[in-house]
């Protein structure tokens, strides 16, 4: 394969509404997409919301989704977004303040 050409692994925005801030969303998002071999951000929305983005295989993406739809323990999710992005270059999966 030319060097020019690489194989860019799929990436995903995910918007999680419902009780998703103050129950540890974000820290538990990330353990579980460090599990999952994943790459990309969690961050806190002023509009109470949640936004993910992951990059990686597009399996561990499919199983990274399915938990983002109930999330932790405390967690309520009563509504997941889910749109496929352009990929994105992040060292590690990491929580944005």
């Amino acid at each position: 394969m030319p060097s020019a050409l690489k194989r860019v692994k799929p990436a995903r925005r995910f918007i999680v509404s419902g009780r998703v801030q103050g129950v540890g969303f974000r820290y538990y998002t990330r353990e579980v997409a460090w599990q999952h071999g994943l790459i990309g951000r969690v961050r806190n929305r002023a509009d109470g919301t949640v936004e993910v983005i992951a990059s990686g295989a597009r399996e561990q993406l499919d199983q990274f989704e399915d938990w983002l739809r109930h999330g932790p323990r405390l967690a309520r999710v009563d509504a997941l977004r889910v749109e496929t992005i352009e990929a994105l270059d992040y060292p590690d999966f990491d929580i944005d303040s």
